[in-house]
């Protein structure tokens, strides 16, 4: 590692951990302008420590689509609500890119701790762990249906379903990517919730993104955690 690098490895995660105090911190004490500022900032700055990290490109891909997100849902109104919620959806799909792989067999890493995959590729998990997101997902979007827009429904249902299969595939991938995408599920019910008028919590914005932010921190985490070379013999892609 260059020295270069290695100040980049020490000087993002500072970065980042002071964009994330400054902007929650603006959002309790309702400080627009800094709200403001800081919240496009949020995702570059982990996209930059993921590549710092070794993140293999779906990983930064998908956190600059939450930043473009992020800069529309702060516009406000529903075009830029829908286009916003299309970059969000474009992230999921990296994730998805970066959590499912292709072809048959499973792959052992040195430690017995990679992905497991099923004959198509995609993460293991317990079927009743996926029936539980399917249900979750099918009762959110009944409970939210009659509150929401006529013109809001389906692509809040398509969107939510979307959000749905990349939390899945991230639990499969781990235990700290499966929080991140748990994390980012219950930030946009948050967010849901509001567009159909239910109860929320006092300052709803700010466990919107506490929950969105430590979403994005821990799939970076998680995934570049499991990208980094750890010393043994090479992983071996064993058919079935």
């Amino acid at each position: 590692m260059t020295a270069a690098a290695g100040r980049a490895t020490r000087a993002l995660p500072a970065l980042f951990a002071l964009l994330t105090a400054v902007h929650l911190g603006a959002l309790l004490a309702d400080a627009t302008t800094v709200v403001h500022l800081t919240k496009p900032a949020l995702m570059p700055a982990l996209a930059a420590w993921a590549l710092v990290r070794g993140g293999p490109w779906p990983l930064p891909a998908a956190l600059v689509c939450g930043c473009g997100g992020d800069v529309l849902l702060q516009i406000g109104g529903e075009t830029a609500f829908l286009a916003g919620m299309g970059c969000f959806a474009a992230g999921h799909l990296c994730y998805l890119a970066l959590f499912t792989r292709t072809g048959r067999g499973v792959l052992l890493t040195r430690t017995g701790r990679g992905v497991l995959l099923t004959r198509d590729g995609w993460p293991r998990t317990a079927p009743w762990v996926a029936a539980g997101y399917g249900a979750a997902w099918l009762g959110t979007v009944a409970l939210l249906w009659p509150g929401l827009e006529a013109d809001l429904r389906l692509p809040v249902a398509g969107y939510s379903l979307l959000l749905t299969v990349m939390a899945l595939a991230a639990l499969g991938a781990g235990p700290r990517t499966g929080l991140g995408g748990a994390l980012f599920m219950l930030s946009d019910t948050l967010i849901a919730a509001g567009l159909a008028d239910w109860p929320r919590p006092p300052v709803p914005q700010f466990w919107i993104m506490a929950t969105y932010i430590a979403a994005q921190w821990l799939l970076m985490a998680g995934a570049t955690r499991e990208a980094a070379p750890r010393p043994g013999p090479e992983p071996a892609l064993v058919r079935t």
